[in-house]
């Protein structure tokens, strides 16, 4: 507790600890929890893969963007590939081949970020993933089911109905596991991530613009479209935010106490 009310701030790595221990404190996400042994099978299922691991080869060789590297690709396929699994289990009959949707929402959730660093990054994504999975030798339906999911991968924005409810549902699953990211992972990870890239910016600047950042997190509670996305969503997304208001709230004081 001491950590919590004396926290240094001197730089990006005092907060990202900082953020770290909040979490710890907060604990993880319900979904994790309740929904483990599918994470699990999941994560076995993308491990076992050749043709995912021929497409991470293909994402690090086209290069990373800070706060979207390998962790994030990893935890949103992983992710993306429960979701499928949990819908799927809940509708057999309109999902029953729930663990080969699940290997194309591992190789979607990939490929998704592979032009993060660019403007317009799902629409161009989209693109390039359309040309890898040409070499890849997948059919021409799955291909499509996957590019149109990448597509739709950016939040506010408006995003392609898909009439085949087997890709709505991947491209649903995509986007929720992507959103989970802005929750406690958005303040342990990302942001440091991102600013450590950006070494000039100070930290006072960083702290001008966070109220602003978290009306954008707060906006991304409401926006979750598979029914398991609706459900555990919110959980990360306000374990997240409880992070950014005590860290937030530490500034403050700390700012107060210097002014004194």
């Amino acid at each position: 507790m001491k950590a919590e009310t004396s926290p240094p701030m001197n730089n990006y790595r005092d907060l990202r600890r900082l953020c770290l221990q909040f979490a710890d404190s907060i604990g993880s996400p319900v979904f994790y929890g309740e929904q483990e042994p599918l994470i699990r099978a999941s994560r076995q299922a993308f491990e076992k893969s050749v043709t995912v691991h021929k497409c991470l080869k293909v994402v690090a060789e086209e290069g990373y963007f800070a706060g979207h590297a390998e962790n994030h690709i990893r935890n949103v396929a992983i992710e993306a590939g429960a979701i499928i699994l949990i819908e799927s289990q809940g509708s057999p009959a309109v999902f029953p081949d729930g663990e080969r949707l699940c290997f194309l929402a591992h190789v979607a959730g990939v490929l998704h970020d592979i032009k993060r660093s660019e403007p317009e990054h799902a629409r161009l994504g989209a693109i390039e993933s359309e040309r890898i999975l040409r070499q890849i030798n997948f059919s021409p339906g799955e291909r499509v089911m996957i590019v149109k999911a990448i597509a739709n991968h950016e939040a506010f924005q408006t995003h392609e109905a898909i009439a085949d409810s087997r890709g709505q549902l991947l491209s649903d699953a995509l986007y929720d596991a992507d959103k989970f990211r802005w929750g406690p992972e958005n303040f342990t990870d990302t942001l440091w991530d991102m600013l450590a890239l950006r070494q000039g910016e100070n930290i006072p600047k960083l702290f001008e613009r966070f109220p602003h950042s978290m009306e954008g997190i707060v906006r991304i509670r409401e926006t979750f479209r598979t029914s398991t996305g609706r459900h555990y969503g919110p959980d990360f997304i306000d374990r997240g935010l409880e992070i950014g208001r005590r860290l937030y709230n530490q500034y403050l004081a700390r700012q107060e106490e210097a002014e004194k």
